[in-house]
């Protein structure tokens, strides 16, 4: 049976474009994401218009320029299991001229916003690390573009869940804006380090009106309107996911799923 919230690639789009998920494709207000793929020689140019974009490097080597501005040729990275990654921002109303060097993975991270920051480059040594959980609940994030770094309203992260290990566990959900909880939607694009692979993803909520469970592989997309959201990860098979959230407000604040709260306890 298909799933409505799992996108898959189409590896044979014109220019390279892999995904292209709009807040009216998605059914919902805030989050857009493509993805492309970008050979030696090639470029991608656009105007951002009324929306705001994180653009990250995935893999290989590209150069990038906003409203003139040359920010160089940024990258390195072979695969994006391959430690921290350049990203650039770019306000609305930006023009974006990235040009290819290598074989290039990019994705394009939107939302809706008014311009109040200045374009800026986000290299390696801006993006924070965390280790989270423990045993096999243990992986470990990349914050690209967290909640108190300037933007209005992208969150960015990545995430690497090694193989037969859980995450985005315990399930949560960012649905409401009941007590702390803050809602935003959000985009989780899926790499599996090996060929072949595959992981796990649940989405669902307390009244089981939408509950489904979908076979990830390399390059799907799974989009969470709402409700609680966990990944398991095949043994061998270690799984990168990258996360793009937005919303009314600009702050990550779940729930944790009844039952589940003590595993969120500290001994």
């Amino acid at each position: 049976m298909s799933s409505s919230l799992l996108v898959k690639p189409d590896l044979a789009a014109a220019a390279g474009q892999v995904h292209r998920i709009t807040p009216e494709s998605a059914g919902w207000r805030y989050v857009g994401f493509e993805v492309f793929d970008m050979h030696p020689g090639g470029r991608l140019e656009r105007d951002t218009a009324g929306l705001e974009q994180c653009l990250v490097l995935l893999s290989g080597r590209a150069s990038f320029e906003v409203d003139g501005r040359d920010y160089g040729t940024l990258g390195g990275r072979q695969t994006p299991f391959d430690g921290r990654p350049f990203a650039l921002y770019a306000p609305p109303r930006s023009r974006v001229r990235i040009g290819a060097q290598t074989e290039c993975e990019l994705a394009v991270c939107a939302a809706p916003a008014s311009g109040r920051f200045a374009p800026r480059l986000i290299g390696p040594d801006d993006v924070g690390e965390e280790v989270r959980g423990t045993g096999t609940n243990t992986r470990y994030i990349r914050h690209l573009l967290p909640a108190s770094a300037e933007a209005e309203r992208l969150i960015v992260v990545e995430v690497v869940t090694p193989g037969g290990h859980w995450s985005s566990y315990p399930p949560h959900k960012h649905d409401t804006a009941r007590g702390e909880e803050t809602p935003l939607e959000e985009t989780y694009y899926h790499r599996l380090s090996r060929p072949g692979g595959f992981a796990f993803q649940r989405v669902y909520t307390d009244d089981r009106t939408l509950d489904e469970t979908m076979t990830v592989e390399d390059r799907d997309v799974v989009l969470v309107p709402r409700g609680y959201h966990p990944v398991s990860a095949a043994h061998g098979f270690d799984l990168y996911y990258l996360n793009v959230m937005a919303g009314p407000v600009r702050r990550w604040q779940p729930t944790t799923a009844p039952g589940y709260e003590f595993l969120t306890r500290r001994p």
